[in-house]
């Protein structure tokens, strides 16, 4: 069991020793120690096995079976990563998807008991590969009941548009949560590793996107991902690759992808331009129409090679080039930051964004009720159970929704 969770969290021998804090002794070394207790040669103590459940990111319960279970679900692996993703990020990955399960089940199980609720989320699995993306965005547009504007000048900024194509999902029974570690900045996972996850359940719908990847990416993903529910799709995605579909969860993921690409931005709505042949002429036309429609230029830049305005391997060296400009801006900006030791939102107003109102305001009608454990309310919510009431409270302040008995 120790091996398997070591292995399973991406670490060798030395890093695992090092991060549990095993000591070098005159007789082995940290590592030594490790690989004796792998074997059985020797026995944790009470406080080495807690820094090795900590360390590999397992309940200690799971210390204490007689065999490794199977490997969790992720659903479909829809993604076609054009880079080698490391056993660490992977274990990373593997880690928020079975966190990202627990919480979901935990809400399953409320709205099951849930007299109150009024869901309807009849739209799950009711869209079929056989219709055309442009009936399929069409459908969303009709579920979402979100109407184009047809006009750049009248387009949100992409931070804006993204929060009023979340709350059109939220409005559909769906959860939307914004999450891209496990709690600290020290866990991030990658874009490239993971943009977006839903899980396709009838009563409990789940979309999950990377909050570490650009704020104009944001939208594309959520209509992808909603895009997922309709099919019934549950799986984990990436961005869009050249890469021709060979199997049915690559038809899937192509389908979904250009779903989002027409529902942002409509064939109809491109604009007449010859076959673009040139890094030059290409970047200035999608940087222009992307910053008119606050989407990233990386999904104009997909519209163009699927619409064929661009070649596929131009459409490979611009996302390369582009996602090259996106993390030299960030870094700058956090370097920025750094250097004026700027005060961001509060950590109540993060967790509030990252979380959506919906499952907030769930957790805090049913703790209200009695039906819900601090415990349990701390695990959905994925904050400490001391932190759950100043939580609520923060929500309350600004919808109403939440009255703790005592403060």
């Amino acid at each position: 069991m120790l091996a398997w969770a070591r292995e399973t969290a991406g670490l060798s021998l030395s890093d695992a020793a090092r991060r549990i804090g095993l000591l070098e002794s005159s007789r082995a070394s940290p590592q030594q120690k490790l690989e004796a207790l792998e074997r059985g040669d020797l026995k944790p103590t009470r406080k080495q096995l807690t820094r090795i459940a900590s360390t590999y990111r397992r309940p200690l319960t799971a210390f204490y079976r007689l065999s490794p279970p199977r490997p969790p679900s992720r659903g479909e692996d829809f993604r076609t990563l054009s880079a080698a993703v490391s056993p660490a990020e992977s274990a990373l990955l593997d880690a928020l998807l079975r966190d990202i399960r627990v919480r979901h089940d935990m809400v399953r199980a409320i709205l099951e008991d849930d007299e109150e609720s009024e869901r309807t989320t009849s739209f799950v699995g009711s869209m079929p590969l056989s219709v055309s993306i442009e009936e399929a965005a069409g459908e969303i547009r009709r579920v979402l009941r979100f109407e184009e504007t047809g006009s750049a000048s009248r387009r949100p900024s992409p931070g804006k548009l993204f929060d009023a194509l979340r709350q059109r999902v939220e409005q559909t029974s769906t959860f939307v949560l914004l999450l891209g570690d496990l709690g600290s900045h020290h866990t991030s996972i990658n874009e490239r590793v993971f943009r977006g996850f839903a899980i396709a359940d009838d009563l409990a719908p789940f979309i999950v996107i990377n909050d570490h990847d650009a704020v104009t990416a944001r939208s594309f993903t959520l209509i992808h991902e909603f895009a997922h529910l309709l099919v019934g799709s549950t799986g984990v995605s990436n961005a869009p690759s050249t890469v021709s579909p060979q199997t049915p969860a690559a038809r899937v993921e192509r389908f979904c992808n250009d779903v989002a690409g027409e529902f942002l931005l409509p064939r109809a709505s491109l604009p007449v331009l010859r076959t673009l042949t040139t890094m030059e002429a290409a970047t200035e036309a999608i940087t222009a129409l992307a910053s008119s429609l606050s989407i990233s230029e990386a999904m104009v830049a997909y519209r163009f090679w699927r619409t064929d305005r661009i070649s596929g391997p131009l459409y490979r060296e611009l996302t390369g080039a582009l996602s090259k400009r996106w993390h030299d801006s960030r870094e700058r900006r956090r370097e920025r930051a750094r250097e004026q030791s700027a005060y961001g939102p509060s950590y109540y107003t993060v967790r509030r964004h990252r979380l959506g109102a919906p499952l907030i305001e769930l957790v805090g009608r049913t703790l209200k009720a009695g039906e819900l454990t601090h415990t349990k309310a701390a695990r959905i919510l994925g904050v400490k159970p001391s932190n759950v009431e100043a939580l609520l409270r923060t929500v309350s302040e600004v919808s109403g929704t939440y009255r703790p008995e005592s403060s």
